[in-house]
């Protein structure tokens, strides 16, 4: 059964909606040392979200700057943005093409092929609609939530060193969240 989002209770209707990247987040966290945990963002994104009379039938496509990773700590992103983990001089963007959208308006799955270092894996986003807003600017705006978590070693990403006491510097398992808006063309 297909699940219309073009609808007055939800306010998103079809059509092209564009990333608003200065109102978004594009965040990630990893484990550190066995202790603790990185945080960060990618600083630079763009998306479309093309929204079709159902659910199912819309997309997204995404593309997020490699050279924008942001952790906090410049020599930390540098190596990042290296040839040990995402070698952004040769592959310069991470990608995100929707592959389909089940569930309902308010909570649904964003599956996805999502590209690092060449390497295209499925992913599955657990999703969430804030709602539409028109803003002073008299810009209609839409809102959403999503989380997943990838192995980066599935994408390429195996730089690690052992630490003294046993255990990896880094652990494989990476959280990525997503608190973004769109803009309606």
């Amino acid at each position: 059964m297909s699940t219309s989002i073009a609808t007055e209770t939800t306010g998103l209707t079809t059509g092209t909606w564009n990333l608003d990247a200065s109102h978004s987040e594009i965040g990630f966290s990893v484990r550190h040392a066995g202790i603790s945990k990185v945080r960060g963002r990618f600083n630079t994104a763009t998306a479309v979200l093309t929204v079709a009379e159902t659910l199912e039938a819309s997309t997204v496509t995404a593309t997020i700057d490699a050279n924008s990773f942001d952790s906090g700590d410049a020599n930390r992103d540098g190596h990042v943005r290296g040839a040990d983990f995402f070698d952004a001089e040769q592959f310069p963007t991470l990608d995100f093409v929707s592959t389909g959208i089940t569930g309902d308006t308010e909570e649904f799955k964003l599956a996805g092929e999502l590209t690092i270092r060449g390497i295209s894996k499925p992913v599955v986003f657990d999703a969430e609609f804030n709602g539409v807003a028109v803003d002073p600017y008299n810009l209609t705006r839409a809102g959403f939530s999503a989380k997943t978590v990838i192995s980066r070693k599935e994408f390429g990403l195996t730089y690690n060193a052992v630490l003294e006491a046993g255990g990896m510097l880094i652990g494989d398992k990476v959280a990525l969240t997503l608190d973004v808006a769109f803009v309606k063309a």
